[in-house]
């Protein structure tokens, strides 16, 4: 009978271990998240552009990068992936939670996130997995550099998360990261160009502590997400990257002079607006670190045999203008203000050199990855919508013409954008519609146009249906559109 009972245990360890077998591994999940980042820079993004919008600075101004090109082609590429809100805190709120930003607390920058706000992470977390996050955060209020925040939202390993700033140099000597320039005053930092190197710049910093965080939890599911400070200013970067570009001139972008009488009102573009082309030069140069640090991680992915079953996004918050319609950074409704890249590779599960044409939003990605991730929200109420079967599916090319809704508390104007059209209202000016095929440099306003008179009304009926879904502050005002 002893003989039976250990045959019987020694049956059932085997039958539970091969169970274990079987089941299929859940997938890992890397993150690398820019800052104020123009699509432009980028070649996978050029090459869905006619020339014209592609060189918007001048035939021969182009940076290369192509880690993060053959990201693109080796997975899905969005063409119309957006920001809730052109600005750092709010979009990365939406990102985090799959809320709009008014729910999470943080609609404006440097305003913490709420204490009971469930991030994407938390549940990655809550489903055993090991959750990182390294770099810029500016979730926590306006503490500045503020390292290694109190509250985690999920992410275990918080050790090199800092609020916010951008710091140009990083040191870590065994008691937590820190600055590792000369601060001449609270929140300035002098950048010396002699001392900074590939292990103590930023963007090298905080890809080398990503790498090691995958080789430590490389054994067990992991999550983590490094969100590089830069391409935003200030447009400062190590060598060889702050000579890389001199010998390029940059052009003046043509909407750099718009006709006051002919612009939105919610338009305050700088007159004498001039382009530096040291900086130009600089943000090239920055772009081009950021590429060759992807480089490195992906690199990593396949030495280990974590490529297949690795899902690997690449993003940012929101975009900068460059000097187009008169101004630089981000905070409007323009194209290279809003958009953002998306790329996404999942070798396991979504097919390479799939383009999707179909607007998201930022409030989509938590839904979206968990989704893809094959782990259980149903428990959670997202404002965005789970998508990922747009990037499961067979279809390499999807078109899909869903509204999606856009705010900005400081710019006081909403919009609702798809993948052509986009409509912007603001209580300070009347209703502006762009047909972004027709004209991509968005000059050219057609809501008065009787041709785009079904569009108008649909994209207006839409964005007020999702404005009191989402609770959109400026309907407590009363009428959005100047009368």
């Amino acid at each position: 009978m002893k003989h039976l009972v250990l045959i019987v245990t020694f049956t059932a360890i085997l039958l539970n271990v091969q169970a274990q077998k079987n089941q299929p591994k859940k997938p890992n999940l890397v993150i690398i998240h820019t800052d104020e980042h123009n699509l432009r820079t980028l070649g996978c993004y050029r090459s869905t552009m006619n020339d014209e919008q592609a060189f918007m600075w001048g035939e021969n101004t182009i940076v290369e990068t192509p880690n993060l090109d053959q990201l693109a082609a080796q997975g899905t590429l969005c063409e119309n992936w957006y920001a809730t809100s052109p600005v750092c805190t709010p979009s990365r709120a939406s990102m985090m939670s799959g809320l709009y930003p008014i729910a999470t607390g943080s609609h404006q920058n440097d305003r913490p996130l709420h204490d009971n706000i469930v991030t994407f992470a938390q549940i990655l977390k809550d489903n055993g997995y090991a959750t990182s996050y390294v770099g810029k955060w500016h979730l926590d209020g306006d503490a500045k550099p503020g390292f290694t925040p109190d509250r985690q939202f999920g992410f275990s390993d918080n050790r090199y998360m800092f609020n916010r700033g951008h710091w140009k140099a990083l040191a870590d000597d065994g008691e937590g990261p820190r600055i590792d320039q000369k601060v001449v005053k609270p929140h300035k930092a002098i950048f010396e160009v002699d001392k900074v190197n590939e292990e103590n710049f930023t963007t090298d910093f905080h890809v080398d502590r990503t790498i090691d965080i995958i080789k430590r939890d490389k054994h067990k599911p992991f999550a983590v997400m490094v969100s590089i400070p830069d391409p935003h200013g200030p447009n400062e970067v190590r060598a060889p990257y702050d000579t890389m570009y001199d010998q390029m001139h940059f052009e003046d972008p043509r909407t750099m002079h718009p006709d006051r009488k002919n612009s939105p009102k919610w338009l305050k573009y700088d007159k004498n607006m001039k382009l530096n082309q040291a900086q130009m030069a600089d943000y090239y140069g920055m772009t081009k670190c950021i590429d060759d640090n992807v480089g490195k991680i992906m690199k990593l992915l396949k030495k280990e045999g974590l490529d297949d079953n690795t899902i690997v996004v690449f993003t940012s918050d929101h975009g900068d203008l460059m000097g187009e319609h008169g101004r630089h950074n981000k905070g409007l409704p323009y194209e290279m203000s809003a958009r953002v890249a998306f790329l996404l590779k999942y070798p396991n599960k979504v097919m390479a050199g799939k383009h999707i044409q179909k607007a998201y939003t930022m409030a989509d990605f938590a839904p979206t990855i968990l989704g893809l991730m094959d782990v259980d929200h149903s428990s959670h109420s997202f404002h965005g919508e789970d998508s990922s079967k747009d990037f499961t599916n067979k279809d390499k090319l999807i078109k899909d013409d869903r509204i999606v809704y856009m705010t900005n508390a400081y710019g006081r104007w909403v919009a609702a954008v798809n993948n052509r059209y986009k409509l912007v209202l603001s209580p300070t000016d009347s209703p502006w519609l762009f047909d972004l095929q027709k004209n991509p440099d968005e000059t050219i306003n057609f809501y008065n146009d009787p041709a785009y008179k079904k569009v108008a009304k649909q994209l207006s009926n839409e964005l007020y249906r999702q404005m009191e879904e989402f609770n959109e502050p400026l309907l407590k005002e009363g009428p959005i559109v100047k009368k």
